[in-house]
């Protein structure tokens, strides 16, 4: 009679004990401060300097999921420039490394989310590892 009553509670515990499936990433971006804040599981991990969009080339606001990853790639419509690291949220938008390094913290780019690239990689690999599902990204004035 015991090992049903076992059986239940250990089910109950599944329920509330998180698993690597369920782990999130969430990345809070401000294009007023030109940062991005990073959480993992929960916990505050992160604070970068990052370039959005400049004038007339504005990173869209809005909440988004991760769509696709890109560990090396070239953007077509700006004459191949490179966006390793590439964590595509929006249509062409990505957060990705950039080799203006100088530019971080101000707003730089075409529309995509600029970062160091060893931040990039970071922030890469925390998306891959978790699932671009399991990821939101969140973009402020």
């Amino acid at each position: 009679m015991r090992r049903p009553f076992m059986a239940l509670v250990l089910a109950g515990l599944a329920l509330f004990t998180a698993t690597p499936s369920e782990a999130q990433v969430v990345a809070r971006i401000s294009r007023s401060t030109q940062t991005m804040r990073v959480w993992v599981d929960g916990q505050y991990r992160y604070e970068w300097p990052v370039s959005t969009g400049t004038r007339g080339y504005t990173t869209p606001a809005g909440s988004y999921r991760a769509q696709r990853l890109a560990k090396r790639y070239f953007s077509r419509k700006y004459d191949n420039a490179p966006m390793h690291n590439a964590v595509f949220f929006h249509g062409g938008y990505a957060i990705h490394g950039t080799s203006y390094v100088s530019q971080l913290g101000t707003a730089a780019s075409h529309g995509c989310v600029r970062l160091h690239p060893s931040n990039a990689e970071e922030f890469f690999e925390l998306v891959r590892s978790r699932g671009a599902g399991r990821t939101r990204i969140s973009i402020t004035r």
